[in-house]
């Protein structure tokens, strides 16, 4: 895995990742990944990240089903952040039951919700 070598990772081993909807150009999420995950990533044709908070590889959709089929995986210019081009199964990307996490807009000097939750959080996840 000699590509991995060419991405600058930060300090503490990680490279932002942005989740891109393969077919519309929708940003839908952002999250970080180590050598570990984007290597899984490759492998295994899904999204895996690295959860800060959990410190532990994250399957996207593990726990709700909404599975990130990875169709292309880029690299820019400065080899510093990983684009994900993916299918998001379900329609979900955010944990609070949107398409994607960036439902909130700044207007008039205050964030405004601008997507509707598609599916109430409580019945995606069974904590």
């Amino acid at each position: 895995m000699k590509w991995l070598n060419e991405i600058r990772f930060t300090a503490d081993g990680l490279v932002p990742a942005i989740a891109q909807d393969a077919h519309t150009g929708k940003i839908l999420m952002f999250a970080w990944m180590n050598r570990e995950s984007l290597a899984l990533t490759a492998q295994e044709g899904y999204a895996v990240y690295w959860s800060r908070s959990r410190n532990k590889l994250w399957r996207k959709g593990e726990e709700s089903g909404h599975r990130q089929k990875v169709l292309a995986i880029q690299l820019d210019c400065d080899e510093d952040v990983i684009l994900l081009k993916i299918e998001q199964e379900g329609g979900i990307a955010c944990h609070t039951g949107r398409k994607s996490c960036f439902y909130r807009q700044l207007i008039d000097e205050q964030w405004q919700t601008i997507e509707p939750v598609l599916k109430n959080p409580d019945e995606i996840y069974k904590f």
